[in-house]
């Protein structure tokens, strides 16, 4: 089925224990051994907050590992790993407006992409090094990274592959029409940033998910009028936002349902009932939260965006 590298578009996250500046290109190499690739298209920093080295991959973590993030050391190091051609672009997620503008201030690369929750990414890290200590077989890591891959070619956005390979900066958030990340959205315009949304269904049955999206009166109603699924209607309005959207599902038919978002477009009048919707943000990061780590509150981790 893939017949050549260039045919895939991997993405891996750094997490916080490795958020150092003398530990990210390590950490880099390591994933890509793991992957047995040569470089990778888009590397990530998972949260904008370090931790212990040797703090873990798990959640909830020791919220006593928990340690500022060198923002301007970092994210050198992240440009030496672009610069060494081992990632063709890098970029940031759950990134508030306040620790982008931060970042901006001393970068020489910008971030590609902001990966944010309105609500959608693939932690693709996370299933491969599940896969690696489950099967210890490459070819079945391979198979993931194809089968999430594909997906997330199929549903998203040559326009997020065409950013990446123009060179546009990006930003991975958590976004859905419950969170609509109005604020962060336009700072990342005004600057060139790419959004692409993570968890845009909500992401029920997650340490971080609610069924908040999927129990929505509005968009159920929206649904039902328009003979679409309440998922399709979710990824048509972030699809019309002109942010990229990942998507996440075991189940074939409902991979088939999600990329039925094309050939259709919501109404003035829909989208502006999705504009009205009271927001709130689902996941709120308590775990990230210490009265002894660097954020002693949830407005601290979020910069009052919540």
């Amino acid at each position: 089925m893939i017949e050549s590298r260039g045919e895939l578009f991997v993405t891996s996250k750094l997490w916080c224990s490795d958020v150092h500046p003398h530990r990210v290109l390590p950490a880099l190499q390591d994933t890509l051994q793991k992957l047995g690739l040569e470089y990778l298209d888009l590397y990530l920093i998972h949260h904008p907050v370090s931790m212990k080295p040797a703090g873990s991959f798990v959640l909830p973590f020791n919220k006593s590992d928990l340690l500022p993030m060198d923002f301007k050391s970092v994210w050198e190091a992240m440009e030496e790993c672009h610069k060494l051609g081992l990632t063709k672009n890098i970029g940031v997620s759950n990134f508030s407006v306040k620790k982008l503008q931060q970042l901006l201030l001393t970068a020489k690369i910008h971030p590609a992409v902001n990966q944010v929750s309105v609500f959608i990414y693939l932690f693709i890290y996370l299933l491969l090094l599940q896969a690696t200590i489950e099967y210890n077989n490459l070819n079945c890591i391979m198979d993931l990274v194809c089968a999430f891959i594909l997906h997330a070619i199929l549903l998203n956005l040559l326009e997020c592959a065409c950013h990446y390979i123009w060179g546009f900066e990006s930003c991975k958030v958590k976004m859905s029409p419950l969170w609509q990340q109005k604020k962060l959205r336009k700072f990342c315009e005004e600057k060139g940033i790419h959004v692409t949304a993570y968890s845009p269904l909500g992401a029920k049955g997650t340490l971080w998910g609610t069924d908040q999206v999927m129990e929505c009166e509005i968009l159920k109603e929206i649904a039902k009028a328009k003979g679409k699924t309440l998922a399709q209607v979710c990824l048509r309005w972030v699809y019309e936002q002109g942010v990229s959207v990942l998507v996440k599902s075991f189940n074939e038919e409902r991979m088939r349902e999600n990329l039925d978002i094309f050939g259709w477009k919501l109404s003035s009048e829909e989208s502006q009932k999705i504009d009205q919707i009271p927001q709130r943000r689902a996941y709120v990061g308590l775990v990230f939260v210490s009265d002894a780590g660097p954020f002693k509150s949830v407005e601290e981790l979020w910069d009052g965006e919540i």
